[in-house]
């Protein structure tokens, strides 16, 4: 779903590292375009896979690799909180490893843990809840056309976090608790998102609450996703492995986020201020 706004950058954007007579702030995040739905879904396709071969074939386990993988997002965020502006490469590696850590951390609960998916899902649900109104009593906006201060990239990272975590937990409860399997929780996923799209275009749905929703839906969809293609036959799924299944969408997403790096389409400036 492409999301439209009167921040929307043209074809040649000037260049963020460029110095004038008056200093803009600039949007942290991309334009939301095609371009992006697919990273993102893709993302999170290697988030499910990425996490299953790095806890089992690399023989790291949960806790292991849930240390590995969180101590490489926090050097990745750090790293994209000092950027002035929306960098391709800085920004999807940090939406990559923020979803393997999402996955991860749903993993434990569930695992480690013992926490029933049912709880964990409400458990997300509520702390991704109490995120937004934190962020919307402060910022008086969810929008992610406007994510150019510290305190707003820090709102929208938190989000994406409770998002990923809790799109995790939501598609193992439909898919293993519930019993649908991975193919027919992909197709549930997917007409939720449709349907999502459909009453915005006829019903006026609002722009950032729709953004959101489909942001949410795209985890468990990806993870369906990733399962179905990965998993053995026997499981219901095409038996192509983790390995196959994340050295593919990792070569599709670094190939798109060169083209996005190369020729900056979903680079948007935020307003220009004094």
């Amino acid at each position: 779903m492409t999301q439209n706004s009167s921040h929307t950058a043209s074809s040649a954007a000037p260049d963020p590292t460029s110095t004038g007579d008056h200093r803009g702030r600039w949007n942290k995040v991309p334009q939301i375009t095609l371009y992006f739905w697919i990273i993102k879904v893709l993302c999170t396709t290697v988030g499910e896979t990425a996490a299953d071969l790095l806890a089992s074939k690399a023989g790291l386990g949960l806790t292991g690799v849930s240390l590995l993988m969180s101590a490489l997002l926090a050097v990745v965020l750090v790293a994209q909180f000092r950027t002035r502006a929306y960098r391709a490469p800085v920004y999807w590696l940090a939406v990559a490893l923020i979803s393997v850590v999402g996955t991860l951390i749903s993993d434990n609960l569930t695992d480690n843990m013992g926490v029933p998916l049912e709880l964990s899902t409400a458990v997300f649900a509520v702390l991704l809840a109490a995120v937004f109104l934190i962020w919307y009593a402060r910022e008086k906006t969810l929008s992610i056309h406007s994510i150019d201060t510290t305190s707003r990239e820090a709102f929208y990272w938190l989000a994406v976090l409770f998002t990923f975590a809790l799109g995790t937990a939501a598609g193992d409860l439909v898919a293993e608790r519930m019993g649908l399997g991975y193919l027919t929780s992909l197709a549930v996923f997917a007409a939720v998102i449709g349907a999502v799209a459909i009453a915005h275009f006829t019903l006026g749905f609002d722009a950032v609450w729709r953004f959101w929703i489909a942001y949410i839906l795209t985890r468990p969809l990806g993870a369906s996703t990733g399962d179905w293609l990965s998993q053995p036959t026997a499981d219901d799924g095409l038996g192509l492995g983790t390995v196959v299944t994340s050295v593919l969408f990792l070569a599709v997403i670094l190939a798109l986020v060169v083209y996005l790096a190369v020729t900056r389409k979903d680079t948007t400036p935020a307003a220009q201020v004094s």
